[in-house]
């Protein structure tokens, strides 16, 4: 029932507490856009009457934290234009950092994943495979793990393509035995109102079944008639 910015201050403030789930707290800070992070961080402190930065310090640890303290602090161009002479130094840095190296230079990889606009970030990506033969996100899931490495990829994904991650976090959700349910009613949840009629056609295109399809075959009784009243027409 609330408006986006309070609902993400208040399943960040769920997956700190008293059970810590950092899988939903990194989803939501590293797939929402600078606004909506400044919007929600404000949500966040008049509601539980702490900084979000002061929860991520708490409940967070090494690189992860560092990730996510720099990705809610730092500003972030919003725009499309890129520069391309930028954008090719950034993607040899990452390489220099990674897969050319022994062991990973995880400042780098924070520094860049965490200063740069999402247009930046996808031709980031693009420069890197062309210059390297390699996707960035394989190399991410390479050199780095954990939190680490979901918050990174989260990043890359978003940048690439918003819908297309969150049509995966749901085909995961719901794959193999049992449904992880807190994932499922999130990621329905928030899409609902900004970009869920494109995440259905992701998952359609991606995974050959309608997204509705999938959740009537996981769910069932109230629970599935309320997720599929939220997901709209079955097309």
């Amino acid at each position: 029932m609330h408006d986006p910015a309070g609902r993400d201050a208040i399943v960040v403030r769920q997956a700190f507490t008293p059970s810590v789930n950092l899988q939903a707290a990194t989803e939501v800070i590293c797939s929402r856009t600078p606004t909506q992070i400044q919007v929600f961080k404000q949500h966040y402190y008049s509601r539980f009457g702490t900084h979000l930065e002061h929860d991520v310090e708490s409940h967070t640890s090494g690189d992860h934290k560092k990730l996510l303290l720099a990705y809610v602090t730092m500003p972030r161009y919003e725009g499309m234009e890129v520069d391309r002479a930028t954008v090719e130094m950034d993607a040899k840095a990452l390489f220099k950092a990674g897969e050319k190296r022994l062991g990973t230079d995880e400042k780098t990889f924070i520094r860049i994943f965490s200063e740069r606009s999402r247009a930046h970030m996808a031709a980031v990506s693009a420069a890197y495979y062309n210059m390297y033969g390699n996707s960035l996100k394989k190399a991410v899931k390479k050199e780095t793990s954990g939190f680490f490495e979901l918050g990174l990829l989260t990043i890359v994904r978003c940048a690439e393509n918003p819908t297309k991650y969150f049509a995966k976090v749901l085909h995961k959700a719901m794959r193999g035995l049992g449904t992880d349910d807190t994932t499922l009613i999130r990621v329905i949840v928030t899409r609902t109102e900004i970009d869920m009629q494109y995440i259905k056609a992701e998952y359609l295109k991606k995974y050959r079944k309608t997204l509705n399809d999938a959740v009537h075959s996981e769910t069932s009784g109230h629970y599935r008639a309320f997720l599929l009243a939220l997901l709209g027409p079955n097309h």
